[in-house]
């Protein structure tokens, strides 16, 4: 669509926030052009629907009138339990261009989907050397309606839609790029966001599982309204450390640690699953998303997982220059990760 030289932007629509980056590519290496996030209006986007394309559209707008953009090339991220799926499977061996014209009947195998309702794509990995005659595959499905409501949106927003990717691939390439593909560790990279979580865990750099679920840290702010009866808006400045009126800090901290626990508790389990099934050990976390930056999240994952989590520094290998706000963006770094992985996309990748 358009030429391999385009740098787009990266658009992470999230249900509780915008973001939005774009990276350019210098003879030094990468650099941050800008990043910028805008709050929605509760209710827009609700179990991986969008209620109103028209207001998203122009939240989107708004935002990118802040960032002093208009028309531009645009990646967008896809994620949710119920209507993108992405596997690593093993097929007989054979080239791209026999695997195009079968993919949809292996899809069919794998998605528990309408196959005429899904788009489907896929990347070779390569032979498995244990394996003679097979091959590694990542295969993405995502139902048609979520791709072409989420082109609509951006293309009311005065956007061109270049790339379509998910969440998960975007916060993989942000850990390459920054960490490095060639790690021997098996290394989970976690997404929490405010209604989605993201899980890769990649083995020699690759991905080898990779699961979104509908959970994050609006539990945090569900557990503190019920808990202390208290406005959805009170508790998401109590989730964020602010005070409110005649609430004890102490009182509302412990409500968040124990909903952090229990989060962490359903990672645990898909830990438990990948390891039961694949028989190979987790080393470590990288944790993005807005819920890194609740107080003691960290922490109670290493507790609960009993392994190491650091909060990923999306700016390791990328240069924020001086004209931009480095303080207020690397206090707010873990928001950024999928915006910045998805605006380190390029038109015309493999």
């Amino acid at each position: 669509m358009f030429s391999k030289k385009s740098t787009p932007i990266g658009l992470d629509i999230g249900s509780a926030y915008i973001k939005v980056a774009k990276v350019n590519d210098t003879k030094k290496g990468y650099e941050l052009a800008f990043f910028d996030i805008l709050p929605i209006q509760p209710g827009i986007i609700k179990d991986e629907i969008i209620s109103d394309k028209d207001s998203l559209a122009n939240s989107i707008k708004e935002l990118l009138k802040e960032v002093g953009i208009k028309r531009c090339k645009t990646v967008i991220g896809l994620s949710g339990h119920f209507s993108v799926i992405t596997k690593r499977i093993t097929l007989p061996l054979m080239t791209e261009q026999e695997l195009n014209l079968s993919i949809k009947y292996e899809a069919e195998q794998y998605v528990p989907f309408d196959i005429d309702d899904i788009d489907v794509a896929f990347q070779i990995l390569g032979p498995i050397a244990e394996q003679k005659g097979q091959m590694d595959v990542i295969l993405v499905a995502a139902k048609k309606k979520l791709i072409e409501d989420y082109s609509e949106v951006v293309e009311k927003a005065g956007l061109m839609p270049a790339i379509v990717d998910t969440d998960s691939f975007a916060i993989s390439n942000l850990h390459e790029v920054n960490y490095g593909a060639n790690a021997k560790d098996n290394i989970a990279v976690i997404n929490i966001g405010a209604r989605i979580t993201n899980i890769v865990i990649l083995q020699n750099g690759m991905p080898a599982f990779t699961r979104d679920y509908n959970i994050g840290s609006n539990y945090h702010t569900e557990e503190l309204k019920r808990s202390l009866n208290i406005s959805e808006e009170d508790a998401e400045r109590l989730k964020m450390k602010s005070s409110s009126a005649g609430i004890s800090p102490d009182d509302a901290q412990r409500i968040i640690n124990s909903a952090s626990d229990e989060l962490c508790g359903e990672i645990y389990k898909e830990f438990e699953y990948f390891k039961s099934a694949r028989e190979i050990d987790i080393e470590r976390v990288v944790l993005s998303g807005g819920t890194a930056l609740i107080e003691g999240f960290s922490n109670t994952m290493a507790e609960r997982l009993g392994m190491q989590v650091e909060v990923i520094d999306p700016f390791r290998n990328i240069k924020i220059p001086d004209k931009l706000d480095a303080d207020y963006i690397k206090e707010i770094a873990p928001i950024a990760a999928v915006a910045i992985g998805l605006a380190l996309r390029r038109v015309g990748d493999g």
